[in-house]
């Protein structure tokens, strides 16, 4: 120990020694309280003025800017989910590290002078992978989510307990920033069993997650399914339905709290459809109405980040309308993908500070985006000849049967000599590739409601392959339940099953050790290119010149690309590249010598819309 600081702390030992015994307890803990319309801090009447941003969705390097850029817009405080399935990959097996460390973004916000508002779920929807549940717990399909069904409320307890554990130390009273936990997320769009929230709330509570403000979150014409009479109710809205809704609220809760809990400052993209951008200045104007009308508010988003990997949800209200959203969750937000400010940040920001009274931040500047030069394919690998070691059964089995989270599965059956026939795959989840003899013979898609396939003539033995796609398990409705991914249903040929099933897995969750080589490759292909960096510094990749599939830059999993779009562009983080050579890795469905990547400084959209959907 060096000489100053042991002074210092035999000085400070000796100096507690002599101090009275009051002197030595541990400062006041601030109090947060609902009291009538609204919130009281440490006894003062308190707006609370937050956004949502989501710390998986934001590279880790990146989350302390982003939370400057929120604090100088004028919120106070944060909002973010907990995303149980990137904690949980599998049962009892858990990860805070790194993107993944809750604990390390929430003391970010703090450090920044925000308060935090944590949505544990253990459902999120967010357009997130199953709603944020880990698929493995639809591997018995008696697992019932969102229910009261033992199986899943023992998972859930587990779960809450091992999250309590990472979280208590930063609620408000044990000196942290989380002022407010929300409990379950829009139930009453799903359902109104009350049995099943109580449930919850006592699991909270034994987890050590409702020791304060514990509120419930609906749509307005929801709100009595998805709330409990002992706590606190907000609504959730998007632009254009402020006036209705608070209404709604105040009539449900005439006395309760004025909150909005998500108000949608923007939309979420699907592939093939459009890319939503909303109007600003009516969120502006909607935001400056709530805020006199003494609301506390949380936007959805302030920013909305990537998606990266596998981690993009689906929309469907019954299981066959299917809609898989993109790995962009730029949303429209006041921050884009990038984390720039665009033209409603100021908007919002102006508001804020008028309503407030507190003098507006300059807005932050932009940062510098940049193209690299990218290299044609150097190498490339088959996916024919990089196949594991199957597993044979003699049904098709499931994703998470046979304990794959996310990628793509290849079933493979003999079929014998005979006239051409309808194959039918019921229960395709979410996208198939056909193959007789490895030669593609047609294509399902779940978004098209598609389930059969003509194969042709066989004259002799044939060996079916079906490449399976998991292109985003549905985050929203009933549906979740039923969300296992592959073949989930019976596979027929004129009407006849198959059976003598061979299943290859193929999560790719590494793919630095493939055996490229320089072989052109067509067809479902794994392709090598260099990126050459001067200085790292953030960049889009253009995929215009793919088809559909994976891309990783080394061993990060930037996330899906696909020709339909809207999106034809993946974000590209600075802290993610090196200088000099960066290994770009991508698997192609429909590969061949035509493939092309490059860099634009900007997100590349081929359609867009200015009217957000009905949720």
């Amino acid at each position: 120990m060096r000489p100053l600081v042991k002074l210092m702390l035999c000085a400070a030992i000796s100096s507690s020694a002599l101090a009275p015994l009051s002197a030595l307890a541990a400062p006041p803990a601030h109090r947060f309280e609902v009291s009538g319309h609204g919130f009281l801090k440490d006894g003062k009447p308190y707006q609370v003025i937050s956004a949502e941003m989501h710390y998986v969705r934001i590279p880790r390097a990146y989350w302390r800017d982003r939370l400057q850029k929120a604090k100088a817009m004028g919120l106070n405080t944060i909002t973010t989910y907990a995303f149980w399935n990137a904690h949980e990959p599998r049962p009892g097996v858990y990860d805070f590290t790194g993107q993944k460390d809750l604990a390390a973004f929430i003391r970010a916000a703090q450090a920044e002078g925000l308060d935090v508002i944590l949505r544990p779920g253990p459902y999120v929807c967010s357009e997130w992978e199953l709603g944020g549940y880990p698929s493995w717990l639809l591997k018995d399909r008696g697992v019932l989510l969102r229910s009261s069904e033992p199986k899943y409320t023992a998972a859930v307890e587990r779960w809450m307990v091992r999250l309590g554990q990472e979280m208590q130390p930063l609620l408000l009273k044990n000196g942290g920033p989380i002022v407010a936990v929300q409990l379950e997320n829009e139930y009453g769009a799903f359902g109104d069993d009350q049995a099943y929230l109580e449930g919850l709330e006592a699991t909270y509570r034994r987890a050590g997650l409702a020791d304060g403000v514990l509120f419930t979150s609906n749509q307005a014409s929801d709100l009595a399914k998805g709330s409990l009479p002992h706590l606190p109710s907000v609504v959730n809205f998007g632009s254009g339905g402020a006036e209705k809704s608070v209404a709604q609220l105040e009539t449900f809760r005439p006395n309760g709290l004025r909150m909005v809990g998500e108000y949608w400052a923007g939309w979420f993209d699907k592939w093939g459809e459009d890319h939503h951008e909303t109007d600003g200045r009516k969120e502006a104007e909607e935001l400056r109405f709530m805020l006199k009308r003494g609301y506390s508010v949380s936007l959805y988003m302030f920013h909305g980040g990537t998606s990266f990997g596998w981690m993009n949800g689906a929309d469907s209200h019954t299981g066959k309308d299917y809609h898989p959203d993109t790995t962009s969750y730029d949303y429209d937000a006041p921050l884009d993908e990038a984390g720039n400010p665009r033209y409603k940040y100021g908007l919002l920001a102006s508001v804020i500070s008028d309503v407030t009274g507190k003098p507006a931040a300059p807005t932050p500047a932009a940062s510098i985006a940049k193209t690299f030069p990218i290299s044609a394919v150097k190498r490339s690998a088959s996916l024919w000849r990089n196949l594991p070691e199957p597993v044979r059964a003699n049904r098709p089995l499931t994703f998470e049967e046979l304990d794959q989270n996310y990628g793509y599965v290849l079933y493979r059956v003999p079929l014998t000599p005979g006239k051409g026939g309808v194959l039918t795959l019921k229960g395709v989840h979410s996208y198939a590739q056909v193959y007789v003899d490895q030669k593609l013979v047609g294509v399902i898609d779940r978004r098209l409601d598609q389930e059969t396939v003509t194969l042709p003539e066989r004259s002799g033995a044939a060996t079916l392959d079906i490449l399976v796609e998991n292109t985003g398990r549905v985050n929203y409705s009933r549906a979740i339940r039923t969300e296992q991914a592959g073949l989930t249903g019976e596979v027929t040929l004129e009407g006849q099953p198959l059976n003598d099933w061979r299943m290859y897995r193929l999560p790719m969750d590494d793919v630095s050790k493939l055996p490229m080589s320089a072989e052109p490759c067509v067809g479902p292909c794994f392709y090598e290119v260099e990126m050459t960096v001067d200085r790292p510094a953030d960049t889009y990749l253009d995929t215009r010149g793919l088809h559909k599939g994976q891309l990783w830059l080394g061993e990060h999993n930037l996330g899906r690309f696909w020709s339909i779009g809207p999106v034809h562009t993946l974000y590209t983080p600075a802290p993610w590249m090196r200088p000099g050579a960066n290994r770009i890795v991508f698997f192609d469905l429909t590969g061949d010598s035509t493939e092309r990547l490059t860099t634009v400084k900007a997100p590349v959209f081929s359609r867009v819309t200015n009217t957000r959907e009905a949720q």
